[in-house]
């Protein structure tokens, strides 16, 4: 007992469990900041209570760095007691174990990312560094007479890593914000890869997670090909250590189709695909989404409310049994891949009303993502906004973003102030953002021409406006530029009573709104 004791005392094994519970954390709840400042104590540097992009701080946070040098002397030390004969318990092994893999991810982190970026290299190049990773792996676990409890496999945890890093800086760096309803976002798309249980997943789950369909709801414009992308692009994939390459291309891996886009004649052969002389225009065979798409890639949905009955049905079959049919062809084919879907619509109103399919929907809701609305951000905290505004910017006008970002910023608080609701989400602030870019202007749908300057100058145009409301509203448009009757009068060669009697008070409050 006093053997096992000395392996781990009291104060490492805190350590130690505080490493453990953050490896397999969630990374974009605030659980993950708790268990840093756990592992790092005084050394912990303080900053959002959520993991989020930010401009000016574009890569993981210092705490990542701290931790490391914290944990690696620790294990150095632990090792050569297990080298030098020290008994250990088998929960005290599964600890050491964690905190390796935490400082392997952590070490090799930069590695994953430049060669994921680098799409130049041969895929040996690139990867290369897995004889270095090899080294690391067997310098930890491969102890003579010490026998681990896990049975980590090197090859299959090199795979998990550039999974982990790949799906990190998807969901990081596309889905933008600091407030609670976009961290929460995050960490629900982190789930749909990982699910809850990363342990579980990394034993079992990893090979399964494409039987699994996707639905992501919510309004338009806030992100949901974003999250599906996000899901698609950060499957598990197979490493050979042999060739040092991955089993497929990230690049060939996401099959989207919008639904609403298409007749449903289109949508069908899309999908499904068809043989030549199926209908017209049909002069030649044609795979579809589901045939092309390889095992590891995944098919999107997009608008699935919009989606035909009959197609429905077709759907049902495929997730059901993995087959479908291409149309005008008897021969079936297999569907290997995920099935992502989305909508704005309220599945359930469509299914009472007989619209859309029930048994369809219970298909498909295994795994369910909610993306937030722009102003459920916003009302959880303001200062999003200026964020969004800044990364929108430093995308469209690179070098002269910043710049950029403080003029949208400047003429919203001007023109539409902080009451307003965004009713076209994120993608209506990226219209802003290129409005103000080019026009330093911005005009909202449904809310008519930007100026009521210009609105009257259209009307006028057009010829819409009897010779009394030409009158009144030129009086308005005047007056509103000068304050004075007296001085409105003058210039338009009027009597003062006059000007007061045609001036438009409605109009001249939007007058004064825009200015």
């Amino acid at each position: 007992m006093n053997v096992h004791m000395a392996f781990i005392s009291g104060t490492q094994r805190e350590l130690l469990e505080a490493v453990s519970q953050l490896g397999y954390a969630n990374p974009f709840l605030p659980e993950r900041v708790r268990l840093e400042r756990a592992v790092l104590g005084s050394e912990f540097v303080a900053g959002e209570p959520v993991w989020s992009y930010r401009a000016e701080q574009p890569g993981p946070r210092e705490n990542v760095w701290r931790i490391q040098t914290r944990v690696e002397p620790l294990l150095e030390k632990l090792r050569a007691r297990l080298a030098g004969g020290g008994q250990a318990r088998p929960q005290d092994l599964m600890l050491y174990e964690d905190a390796v893999l935490q400082l392997l991810y952590t070490r090799y982190y930069p590695r994953f990312y430049d060669a994921g970026q680098d799409a130049r290299s041969s895929s040996s190049a690139r990867w290369s560094f897995y004889t270095n990773f090899l080294a690391d792996w067997r310098h930890f676990f491969g102890i003579d007479g010490v026998r681990f409890p896990t049975g980590h496999d090197a090859r299959h945890t090199f795979a998990c890593f550039r999974q982990i890093q790949r799906a990190f800086d998807q969901i990081f760096r596309d889905i933008i914000g600091s407030s609670m309803p976009a961290a929460r976002l995050r960490a629900a798309i982190w789930q749909s890869v990982f699910t809850h249980d990363m342990r579980r997943y990394r034993r079992t789950l990893y090979a399964r997670m494409g039987e699994f369909a996707t639905l992501i709801t919510g309004p338009s414009g806030t992100g949901k090909e974003l999250v599906a992308r996000a899901v698609a692009e950060s499957r598990y994939v197979p490493f050979d250590d042999q060739r040092l390459a991955f089993a497929s291309d990230d690049a060939d891996s996401f099959f989207p189709i919008n639904i609403s886009a298409l007749s449903p004649t289109l949508v069908e052969s899309e999908l499904f695909g068809h043989r030549r002389g199926a209908f017209t225009g049909a002069v030649a065979d044609r795979k579809g989404w589901l045939e092309s798409c390889p095992e590891l890639g995944s098919v999107f949905l997009d608008e699935l409310g919009d989606l035909d009955p009959a197609i429905q049905v077709k759907l049902l079959r495929v997730i059901e049994t993995r087959t479908f049919h291409p149309v005008g062809d008897t021969a079936g084919r297999q569907f290997r891949g995920k099935l992502i879907t989305a909508t704005n619509r309220d599945l359930a109103a469509s299914i009472r009303k007989g619209q859309f399919r029930e048994d369809l929907y219970y298909r498909l809701c295994s795994d369910q993502v909610a993306t937030p609305s722009l102003a459920e951000q916003l009302a959880n905290s303001p200062a999003v906004l200026g964020e969004l505004v800044l990364y929108m910017a430093q995308r469209v006008a690179g070098p002269e973003g910043d710049e950029l970002a403080r003029e949208v910023m400047r003429w919203i608080g001007a023109n539409l102030g902080p009451e307003y609701a965004w009713p076209g989400n994120y993608r209506e602030l990226e219209q802003c953002v290129k409005n103000v870019l080019i026009r330093r202007n911005y005009r909202p749908a449904g809310a008519g021409p930007a100026d009521a300057v210009e609105e009257f100058v259209e009307d006028a145009r057009a010829g819409r406006l009897t010779a009394g409301e030409l009158l009144a509203r030129y009086v308005t448009v005047v007056y509103s530029r000068t304050g004075s009757y007296e001085e409105t009068a003058r210039r338009l060669g009027l009597d003062r009573r006059t000007v007061k009697a045609k001036v438009n008070t409605a109009l001249l409050k939007k007058l004064h709104g825009r200015r």
